[in-house]
């Protein structure tokens, strides 16, 4: 399972088609990270001004019908997150039939992300 960070409105904005964010027109792939902890630092470090609910994807790599390469990171990893770690980038959008479930991300006052919380 992989784990991708969106807000809420931008995940029901089309959802009737495979999930494509700006990165991937942008960067050529979808951003992805490999677990709850990543995911966590991934949201502190560059949705912390995001308003509105922020949820993680939980993302079945097998069923997905595009290349998925875990490398590192373009920069320093997110504070947090050690050295040497890989990601999962995907080369194309996200069907939603990968998509295995879906938590919100709780955040505290300051909006760190602190943990992950079943949706319903």
């Amino acid at each position: 399972m992989i784990f991708h960070v969106v807000s809420l409105d931008d995940w029901l904005a089309i959802p009737d088609r495979p999930y494509a964010p700006a990165s991937l027109e942008t960067e050529g792939f979808v951003h992805c990270s490999p677990d709850e902890a990543t995911t966590l630092a991934v949201a502190t470090a560059f949705y912390r001004e995001v308003p509105g609910p922020l949820m993680a994807l939980l993302i079945d790599e097998h069923k997905l019908d595009v290349l998925v390469r875990w490398e590192a990171p373009a920069g320093p990893p997110p504070p947090g997150v050690p050295p040497g770690t890989l990601f999962p980038h995907v080369y194309g959008r996200i069907s939603r039939d990968a998509v295995d479930g879906m938590m919100e991300i709780e955040r505290d006052e300051e909006r760190r992300a602190v943990g992950l919380a079943v949706w319903s």
